[in-house]
């Protein structure tokens, strides 16, 4: 029996490789957390740069800065992060939290972020079984990771995630994956029309903008993963669960009142949650 086969009928043998898989995703994802965002950043500085430059004058250089280059080193020596360094957690561990060679502290967000997204892909693994289901699951799982922190720390929902995601969502269900593709199509149109006009309704009423166009795009490829019927899900649990962090940072943290909050990780919080249990929650909801 090859291994494929094996991973086909064992479940348990499934969901531990699904589970060491994501340790690897979430490394992966860590990097693009990280990097994504800074490399948005440069783009907008070159454009920029290119609007005052005269036309004979030559154009200014890219920084080689990707997902892929330079390699990842530590921020206070330089010195590169070698392969064994560099372990799913077990590094982390190994160097008590510590660069091996400056002793400079690393954020424990790292082994957490290839944690949480080890455990997500096993539990998906678990939840769907082997199939097209566990595998689109997994893919929009990592991407609401990767979301999910980027917009925690930048406010930011860049569209090269957003809008791929959305066309897998499509692509996932011409073959009914997950909803009849009619209704994927309508979940996109509608995800992104309805809080495109919270968005103008509330700015109309105060001069102030609410919310960002990436969180429409983020509803919008949620709405063509599960189908318009989740909407509903979705909106009213990351309303609930961001009201409630919300005020307990307000409270805890003397967070002022009027300074924002990043509504793409409540988003993505609800998205899994639709995804997983969604059904069960329309049943208790609507009946």
């Amino acid at each position: 029996m090859s291994l494929w086969q094996a991973l086909s009928v064992y479940p348990t043998l499934f969901c531990l490789a699904t589970l060491l898989l994501g340790l690897m995703i979430g490394s992966f994802l860590n990097v693009v957390i990280h990097r994504l965002p800074k490399m948005m950043e440069a783009e907008f500085r070159h454009d920029c740069a290119l609007i005052d430059l005269s036309e004979d004058a030559p154009q200014p250089e890219r920084t080689k800065y990707n997902l892929v280059v330079p390699r990842s080193a530590c921020p206070q020596c330089g010195r590169l992060i070698a392969g064994y360094d560099n372990i799913p957690v077990l590094s982390w561990l190994l160097l008590h939290g510590r660069c091996r060679h400056c002793k400079t502290p690393i954020s424990a967000r790292y082994p957490l972020v290839e944690l949480a997204t080890g455990l997500l892909s096993g539990g998906l693994a678990w939840h769907f079984g082997w199939g097209a289901a566990a595998a689109g699951a997994l893919l929009f799982g990592w991407f609401m990771m990767a979301l999910f922190w980027i917009d925690a720390d930048t406010y930011l929902l860049p569209d090269s995630l957003t809008l791929p995601l959305l066309w897998l969502g499509l692509l996932f269900n011409l073959g009914n994956t997950y909803v009849p593709l009619p209704q994927a199509v309508v979940g996109a149109v509608a995800g992104y029309l309805s809080l495109w006009s919270v968005y103008w309704l509330f700015k109309l009423a105060t001069g102030k903008e609410g919310m960002g166009y990436g969180d429409f795009k983020l509803l919008a490829a949620i709405g063509a993963w599960l189908g318009w019927q989740a909407l509903p899900i979705v909106i009213l649990l990351s309303s609930i669960v961001g009201a409630v962090i919300g005020i307990g940072m307000v409270v805890m943290a003397k967070r002022g009142w009027s300074k924002p909050l990043p509504f793409g990780p409540y988003l993505a919080i609800a998205g899994l949650v639709a995804l997983i249990w969604g059904p069960a929650l329309q049943k208790l909801l609507w009946g």
